[in-house]
């Protein structure tokens, strides 16, 4: 069933768009670090938990797809030395305590880290509802792995609506995602938005790129762009924007940049416009440490 752009939101669909995928953590008793050196690099398996231990010497409980993948796709065993996170920044190294048939129990050899990240927080908006054939969950995988902050649907007139049973896939996605490329905070998907409801964020961003044909190369506008510390990314449907779409999100304060000389779809626009400005920022944060 899809979702009509002018039709409200089924409750169960706005339940899965509004919910948290992370529960909110108190990290009063955690260690603060912003050192994210070492966070791609490998190590210890590591692991999701919306709850961490407090402290060194505590002990969380871990069940379902996490607890299947440590003990039967691992073939993880007690006292192996593993990792959890909490999706929030948090991040506890530990071992496998026990284990029964229905969980494991993980012991916290040190105190939580909060490490929060450095980079620029890029809010993507791509009007992905109607890719077929898993490219809409290529679009979300790939924008966990490069580091996005959050990714909105945008509905526009070439691309009014979205399936209702593809929220909770995307989430998996993201979760699976974010363990493989051993990002810590979490990348949230927003419910969907019109390009009217984009306007008043645009209005309000100082950073904000919209990809459209025949503008001026992104390398040349990022050449007088300053670094900020979030910023906008929008890309159109299969079809592009129409012009109004175009000339609304313009006045609203968007610049518009090219990706080359040829037409790239929804998602391939995506990726080189959030690869782009990702190296971009991080490049230019290194030169004013």
């Amino acid at each position: 069933m899809q979702m009509q752009a002018l039709m409200p939101m089924r409750p169960r669909f706005a339940e899965l768009l509004s919910r948290q995928w992370l529960k909110p953590l108190s990290f009063r008793a955690f260690s603060s670090s912003s050192d994210y050196s070492n966070q791609s690099r490998g190590g210890l398996p590591r692991f999701f938990s919306e709850v961490l231990p407090s402290s060194k010497g505590g002990v969380v409980r871990l069940q379902g797809d996490e607890f299947w993948h440590m003990t039967k796709v691992l073939r993880l065993s007690t006292d192996d030395r593993v990792e959890l996170f909490n999706g929030k920044g948090g991040l506890v190294e530990g071992c496998i305590q026990r284990i029964d048939r229905t969980g494991l129990d993980f012991l916290a050899v040190e105190d939580p880290k909060l490490i929060l990240p450095k980079t620029t927080k890029w809010h993507v908006f791509a009007a992905f509802g109607t890719l077929k054939g898993g490219r809409a969950d290529w679009l979300v995988e790939k924008c966990t792995e490069l580091g996005a902050h959050s990714v909105t649907p945008l509905l526009t007139e070439r691309s009014p609506s979205i399936s209702e049973n593809r929220v909770e896939r995307f989430q998996r996605v993201i979760l699976a995602a974010t363990k493989q490329c051993q990002r810590l905070d979490e990348m949230i998907l927003n419910p969907p938005t019109k390009v009217n409801g984009l306007l008043p964020i645009v209005a309000k961003s100082k950073l904000s790129f919209l990809a459209a044909a025949e503008a001026a190369p992104v390398v040349s506008v990022l050449a007088s762009s300053r670094n900020e510390t979030s910023g906008l990314i929008m890309v159109g449907p299969e079809g592009d924007f129409t012009e109004r779409e175009v000339a609304l999100i313009m006045e609203a304060g968007a610049t518009a940049v090219g990706l080359g000389p040829l037409r790239l779809r929804v998602e391939t626009a995506t990726m080189a416009l959030l690869a782009t400005l990702t190296l971009w920022s991080d490049a230019q944060q290194l030169s004013n440490a």
